[in-house]
């Protein structure tokens, strides 16, 4: 496995990493005995940047990554997040302030059964609360010892830059693949200019680059996505027409639908690193081929063509839920 250097202070990652939302929330029923043999099988592959969060399955994503951790916390390069939070009714919101970011680390460090969080993420940045006042105390916590690298996720190029000037910021988390381009006017060249690595979840379109998801029928009945725009009907035709075109150029290479569309996230630059989500081996193994993808300029223009930006049919969330992951 290829490895990079994330962002401008030095931390190293697998060239690939792996998103584990999926394995305790959102995506069906949670299979703990398949994501851990996913996540040892991880490992073995050189995959060791791992990605969670408190909120995932609030806390027992974290707890699951912890049965691994425990033997081999040494390859692995491990990013969780803070910040959104839900009281005793079920409503959501978002805490950023100083108190809670102390209080979620330890509850995390717990969680996890380790020392030490090597990348730590404002999930979603709290409006209510100056995030030079969050990133402060965001900065305590790698004075401490408890945090080696800080992150944001969704953040905003102002909320980038004023984060950076607290303390240095090492990768920003957003979303990115050949359907949800909205990065590239603006947030990417503001993450080069600062030297702050984008790191892309759902690089495969929350699976529906694969091709594996044709209808909303395809997906178990309390799989989050059902309620997703992009998958809603009207729009699930239109969205089948642009993986149709991407499926075309991935069948003249001679490789997988969702193995072109990693090659091409990858393609935009050593200062991306998607981590695709799955809870299964066997798309683990084929999401780890899509490294020694060489796509040409040739390829990167096709691509260009059949996925401008712009062309998902359908938001990124549904309204209720806009900005949560």
């Amino acid at each position: 496995m290829r490895r990079v250097v994330l962002g401008s202070q030095g931390l190293e990652v697998s060239r690939i990493g792996l998103g584990c939302m999926g394995m305790s929330t959102a995506y069906g029923a949670a299979d703990d005995a398949e994501s851990v043999a996913t996540l040892n099988r991880a490992l073995d592959l050189g995959v060791g940047f791992l990605d969670t969060a408190d909120m995932y399955g609030w806390g027992a994503n974290e707890e699951l990554l912890a049965r691994v951790l425990r033997t081999r916390r040494d390859e692995v390069q491990l990013a969780t997040k803070f910040g959104n939070v839900i009281d005793d009714e079920g409503n959501r919101g978002i805490d950023g302030s100083p108190e809670y970011v102390r209080a979620a680390c330890d509850a995390s460090l717990l969680r996890l059964g380790v020392d030490v969080i090597d990348l730590y993420y404002q999930h979603r940045v709290d409006r209510s609360v100056a995030i030079e006042d969050t990133v402060g105390a965001m900065s305590e916590l790698v004075d401490a010892g408890k945090v080696r690298y800080l992150g944001l996720s969704e953040a905003t190029v102002d909320q980038i830059r004023r984060a950076h000037e607290v303390h240095p910021i090492t990768a920003l988390q957003s979303e990115y693949s050949l359907w949800t381009r909205d990065v590239e006017p603006d947030i990417l060249p503001a993450c080069r200019a600062l030297g702050i690595a984008f790191v892309a979840y759902s690089p495969l379109g929350r699976g529906f680059l694969t091709g594996a998801i044709k209808s909303p029928d395809d997906l178990a009945p309390d799989d989050w996505r059902r309620r997703h725009p992009r998958f809603q009907p009207g729009n699930i035709e239109r969205n089948r027409e642009l993986l149709g075109r991407i499926e075309q150029i991935a069948e003249a290479k001679r490789i997988s639908a969702s193995e072109l569309a990693l090659a091409w996230v990858m393609a935009q630059g050593d200062d991306v690193v998607p981590i695709p989500g799955t809870k299964r081996v066997e798309y683990l193994e084929s999401n780890v081929h899509a490294v020694d993808v060489v796509l040409t300029e040739e390829d990167l223009e096709a691509l260009d063509e059949a996925a401008p930006p712009g062309a998902a049919a359908g938001t990124r969330y549904p309204e209720a839920s806009a900005g949560k992951r």
